[in-house]
């Protein structure tokens, strides 16, 4: 019989999101990161039908949604891309705020929704602009110099914002829509050698630049794991790009950093101290583009999604 699955597109700043909301894999109970492994490791067909070719696309994210283990949160939430599993996502966590929302699963005001690497908090106001309190975020070590491959030596970051990032230190190509293709060759670059070089964890990439829109403080360019590019500024990498900051004293606790995406949309962002850590807010708008429900017939030779490449 062909498998229905029900899912709300939006976007995010420019990045979709796919949630699903009826018709995933049965993940069970108890704590979220044992249910991703589930996933992976028993359903993981599922990822590939809802988010790659040809049904998805390479930069589309998606979010499955599970019942919470704390019966105080509103919702818990899984997401995964074209290639695998991520811990969390900044920019997906609002597309599920503003999906719940749609559905009436939630009203404006502050919430809970867990996640494999952690309980987040999110605020929906009344005008649709959803913060995300993202987990503990920190950078692990300062100023790390890399050999590149036809790039030659450059210096980084590495951090956590939910995900694992290296955070260039200078420019290394003018940030710009036009150089997309140059610029995600160049980050794929750097993600090879900062792997080879002691820091096999990190799977995005982050550029800045000087940046465009009045108000912003920088530009980033993101290369996200599966080797596309965010078209939103990304709320992990910029949790991340705040941790470096504190670290360095460079942005006080509570002060708005305005980080703009290469598309030009931005996410305004804050922390706070936790202990050696910080716990950043980042705040950003997201919109509902469509529902849909995906078709799984199994005399389809691709009912599952291409085969990977």
């Amino acid at each position: 019989m062909t498998h229905r699955i029900s899912v709300v597109d939006s976007h995010t700043a420019g990045e979709p999101t796919r949630v699903v909301v009826d018709g995933g894999p049965d993940l069970g109970n108890g704590p979220l990161a044992g249910r991703l492994r589930r996933f992976h490791e028993q359903h993981d067909r599922f990822r590939r039908a809802i988010v790659t070719e040809p049904r998805g696309s390479d930069i589309l994210v998606g979010a499955l949604l599970c019942a919470p283990v704390d019966s105080a949160s509103a919702a818990a939430v899984i997401f995964f891309n074209n290639v695998g599993y991520l811990g969390m996502c900044g920019h997906g966590m609002m597309g599920v705020v503003r999906t719940l929302a749609h559905l009436g699963r939630l009203q404006p005001g502050s919430h809970r929704i867990e996640s494999p690497v952690g309980p987040v908090g999110c605020t929906l106001s009344e005008q649709g602009d959803v913060s995300v309190e993202n987990v503990p975020s920190w950078r692990k070590a300062a100023d790390v110099r890399i050999d590149v491959d036809g790039i030659g030596r450059l210096a980084g970051d590495v951090a956590y914002g939910g995900n694992w990032f290296f955070l260039a230190r200078e420019p290394v190509s003018t940030l710009d829509m036009q150089n997309a293709a140059q610029l995600l060759e160049v980050a794929s670059r750097i993600r090879r050698a900062v792997n080879a070089q002691g820091f096999p964890e990190v799977d995005h990439v982050e550029l800045f630049g000087p940046p465009t829109r009045p108000g912003a403080d920088a530009r980033n360019f993101v290369l996200c794991p599966g080797g596309a590019y965010d078209r939103s500024p990304c709320g992990t990498g910029t949790s991340a790009k705040l941790a470096c900051l504190a670290a360095d004293g460079q942005l006080a606790e509570g002060r708005t950093w305005v980080q703009e995406g290469i598309t030009g949309t931005t996410f305004e962002a804050s922390y706070r101290t936790s202990g050696t850590r910080i716990v950043p807010t980042v705040t950003g708008r997201a919109w509902i583009t469509g529902e849909a429900t995906l078709l799984v017939d199994p005399a389809d030779p691709f009912a599952w999604g291409l085969p990977p490449a």
